[in-house]
C-alpha cells in the first residue's frame, strides 16, 4: 500500500470494518479556495482526490466533511468537496450571523447536517451566537458541533445544556489527561452526555496525549469509557489531515494504527457495526450504506 499524503505509515490497518463505515470527521484543503485573511492555520492542500487514497486505505466508504478553521466562514471549499463525494458524504460547516435563510437551505440540500464552533482555534461566530445560531438551525434538524479546549466546558456547561439541537462534543472533549481539572471536565461532559442529547466524537486521539503512539493510553482510556457509558451516541472520526500535526504542532499519526486502536477501545459486547454504520447513519441522516 502507497503512502497517503499526510498520515504516517504505509501498513494497512488489521481491523477490518463493515461495509458502510462512516469517517465522521475529516477536512478538506483545497487550493482553488482562499483562506480567511485571520485564519492561523494554513496548511498545504489535502484534497478530495487525497482523501479518497484514506478511505480506500482504512475500507471506509463514507464521510463527514468538516469545514475547517482556515476558512472561516466561506464554505465553498466544503460544497465542492460535497459534490465530489456525492451522496457518501455529509458536512458540517460554520456560519455566522450574516447567513441567511437561503444560504442555510443552500447548504443543506449540498449535505451539510450541522455547524461548528470551533473555540480552540475561532473561527466563525463566537461562542455568544450559539443559542442564536443553534434556533436558526433547529427546523433543519441539524446540530451544533463544538471544538473546544477541556477547561472551557467548565464555562460553556450552563449555554450547551440549554440548546434547542443535538450536541456534538469534538474529539473526547479535549481533556489533558494530566490536567488537575480533568475529573470536573469530564463531569462536566457526562452531565451533557446525560441529557441524552449530547454525542462524542471517539477522535484525536493524538491531540491531548501524553503517553502518545502506538496505544495513546492515556486518552485511549478515555475513548474506551465514552464507548461503554454511551454506546449508542458515540461516532469515530479520523481527523485527516491531521491539520494541527501538518502545521507542526503534534506528531503526525498513523491513520491505520488510530483505526486499530479504536478496535482494542470497543468494549466487549459493542458492535463496531453500531458505532461505524448505524450511529453515523443516524445523526448525519444517511441513506442505506454505500459498498461500493
Amino acid at each position: 500500500m502507497s503512502q497517503v499524503p499526510w498520515s504516517a505509515g504505509a501498513s494497512l490497518p488489521a481491523l477490518r470494518v463493515p461495509p458502510g463505515s462512516v469517517d465522521a470527521h475529516h477536512h478538506i484543503y483545497d487550493a482553488r479556495f482562499p483562506y480567511d485573511a485571520h485564519a492561523s492555520l494554513r496548511p498545504p492542500p489535502a484534497t478530495v482526490a487525497d482523501y479518497q487514497r484514506l478511505q480506500r486505505k482504512l475500507g471506509l466508504a463514507r464521510s463527514v466533511v468538516v469545514q475547517p478553521s482556515s476558512y472561516g466562514t466561506d464554505n465553498r471549499c466544503l460544497v465542492d468537496a460535497l459534490q465530489q463525494l456525492g451522496t457518501s458524504a455529509r458536512g458540517v460547516a460554520v456560519i455566522d450571523s450574516a447567513c441567511t435563510h437561503a444560504d442555510l437551505e443552500d447548504l443543506d440540500r449540498a449535505g451539510v447536517r450541522g455547524i461548528r464552533f470551533n473555540l480552540s482555534r475561532p473561527a466563525g461566530a463566537a461562542v455568544e451566537s450559539l443559542q442564536v445560531l443553534a434556533e436558526r438551525i433547529a427546523p433543519l434538524g441539524w446540530h451544533v458541533q463544538v471544538h473546544a479546549l477541556g477547561p472551557a466546558y467548565l464555562q460553556l456547561e450552563d449555554v450547551l445544556s440549554r440548546l434547542p439541537v443535538t450536541l456534538v462534543i469534538d474529539h473526547l472533549g479535549r481533556v489533558d489527561p494530566a490536567s488537575p481539572d480533568r475529573d470536573r471536565i469530564l463531569a462536566v461532559l457526562r452531565r451533557l452526555a446525560d441529557n441524552g442529547r449530547t454525542w462524542i466524537k471517539v477522535s484525536g486521539a493524538y491531540h491531548d496525549t501524553r503517553t502518545g503512539a502506538p496505544s495513546y493510553a492515556d486518552t485511549g482510556a478515555m475513548a474506551r469509557d465514552w464507548l461503554a457509558r454511551y454506546p449508542e451516541r458515540t461516532v469515530w472520526g479520523t481527523d485527516w489531515p491531521h491539520p494541527s500535526a501538518v502545521a507542526g504542532e503534534k506528531v503526525l499519526p498513523d491513520d491505520a494504527a488510530l483505526l486499530d486502536c479504536l478496535g482494542s477501545w470497543l468494549p466487549a459486547g459493542t458492535a463496531l457495526e453500531r458505532l461505524l454504520v448505524g450511529n453515523p447513519s443516524q445523526l448525519y441522516g444517511f441513506d442505506a450504506p454505500v459498498t461500493g
